[in-house]
């Protein structure tokens, strides 16, 4: 092939993430509501019933499907199923920074203000209880900081003579930080925590 006819094949082309089609991707709602003229952050308490990390702390939202014709479409398909509430009383939907994490999942977050009479009709197959935390405890609290390390290591079948090094290459460990933050017996920690010191992060900046 030609340098040419390369150049014509990549130039109209914008670039994307590599691998994207094969990306789990899901959408979250960072929900505002006012209680007494204070700012709080709505959280739900995953149910127990569920496989996958039963019982934790975590933002409305889920998978994007297919059907959803955007992320910001998906977090709040998400948040009026579990939390029972129309569309129509989620408003100024704005989006934060979109997560790719190092296991194939990309993750983004939306904020939006819950203008309802706070009467919700939670989806329990989902959502064992929800709670809120004023704004002002996440602006004046620092997280607590904690590491995770992860050793790579190769399958059985690993083809260690076609790199050099074989079975002692310098494989690097990866180091993953996860904030921690406490609130009256809650432990909001992992993805959540991590959305929230990066939605508190915007706030501060001038």
């Amino acid at each position: 092939m030609k340098i040419e006819k390369v150049i014509d094949k990549l130039q109209h082309r914008k670039p994307s993430i590599l691998g994207y089609k094969d990306f789990f991707k899901s959408a979250v709602l960072l929900p505002l509501i006012n209680i007494n003229g204070e700012t709080h952050i709505l959280f739900e308490v995953r149910s127990l019933k569920l496989r996958r990390q039963p019982g934790d702390i975590c933002f409305p939202g889920g998978r994007i499907d297919t059907n959803d014709p955007t992320p910001r479409a998906a977090a709040l398909r998400e948040t009026t199923e579990e939390l029972g509430i129309p569309e129509g009383e989620i408003a100024d939907v704005l989006p934060l920074d979109y997560i790719v994490s190092d296991f194939g999942r990309i993750v983004y977050p939306f904020v939006g203000e819950i203008t309802t009479n706070h009467s919700f009709e939670l989806n329990k197959d989902e959502v064992e209880d929800i709670f809120t935390v004023p704004l002002d405890f996440f602006l004046t609290t620092t997280p607590e900081i904690h590491y995770v390390s992860m050793q790579i290591t190769p399958d059985s079948d690993f083809p260690y003579a076609s790199i050099i090094g074989g079975k002692d290459y310098d494989w690097q460990v990866h180091r993953m930080e996860e904030m921690f933050y406490y609130y009256e017996g809650r432990v909001i920690w992992g993805l959540t925590a991590k959305i929230i010191a990066h939605f508190i992060e915007l706030l501060e900046s001038e």
